[in-house]
């Protein structure tokens, strides 16, 4: 409840005012959402989420050994990303900030949150449908590794807030989603490539589902290089 309260304080703070969102709406919008996967955003996210994986794919083992011989009970800093990163806990934000908007009578919060959640629902579908089918092990010997359902899910929510509110929202909540990308890998949930992965997938769920709102240009350009392997994103208004 926390993390929506914070988030509709950012709502509220914005203009301009959007038109209210009802909660059916919520619902029978997500075909179009679904449809708007085929996009050049998605294409852009997914083709970009693929070529970090690949190399980190064939490193994993090692990337995932190397953490845990480096941990060295660092890996507790970065538990609570494990909480804030289920997609429960991300739906139930996206509720909340629904509900507060509806109770404050602020419609930029309704729409805010109605994205939050469909965000979630889509990512959720395609997580979900990638692990079933996949069924990769992951390193701690649990199942359905690839791709990983916290990443996507916290970069799915810090996709929408980008895209509603800019950087001055989108950038800690892009900074959430690393943290909770980190937290996957140093708990051995996740390998590197499943995290990377779930991040893109996270993103174009978040932007196919934001469609409605004013269009922006997504670029990423992965970096891979021998010890290390980054993603820079720009995002701007067309």
């Amino acid at each position: 409840m926390l993390r929506a309260a914070t988030v509709l304080a950012v709502v509220l703070s914005c203009a301009p005012t959007a038109q209210a969102q009802s909660l059916a709406s919520v619902v029978t919008e997500l075909p179009s959402d679904f449809a708007h996967l085929i996009s050049v955003d998605s294409a852009i996210a997914l083709g970009g989420a693929g070529l970090v994986s690949w190399p980190l794919h064939n490193n994993d083992d090692a990337i995932a050994q190397r953490l845990r011989l480096d941990a060295d009970g660092t890996g507790e800093l970065f538990d609570a990303g494990n909480v804030v990163g289920d997609g429960s806990v991300q739906v139930a934000g996206a509720l909340g900030v629904y509900i507060l908007g509806w109770a404050r009578h602020a419609p930029r919060a309704q729409r805010v949150g109605a994205d939050l959640f469909r965000a979630q629902v889509v990512n959720g579908v395609l997580t979900r449908g990638l692990k079933l089918a996949v069924e990769r092990t992951r390193p701690d010997g649990g199942s359905r590794s690839f791709p990983s359902g916290h990443a996507s899910a916290a970069f799915a929510t810090a996709a929408v807030l980008q895209k509603h509110f800019g950087w001055k929202a989108g950038g800690p909540a892009y900074a959430v989603a690393a943290y909770v990308a980190s937290a996957r890998l140093t708990s051995y949930h996740h390998f590197a490539s499943d995290v990377a992965f779930g991040a893109g997938l996270g993103v174009a769920a978040g932007r196919a589902t934001t469609f409605r709102v004013h269009r922006q240009r997504v670029a990423i350009a992965p970096s891979v290089a021998r010890d290390h392997v980054a993603v820079g994103v720009t995002v701007g208004a067309d």
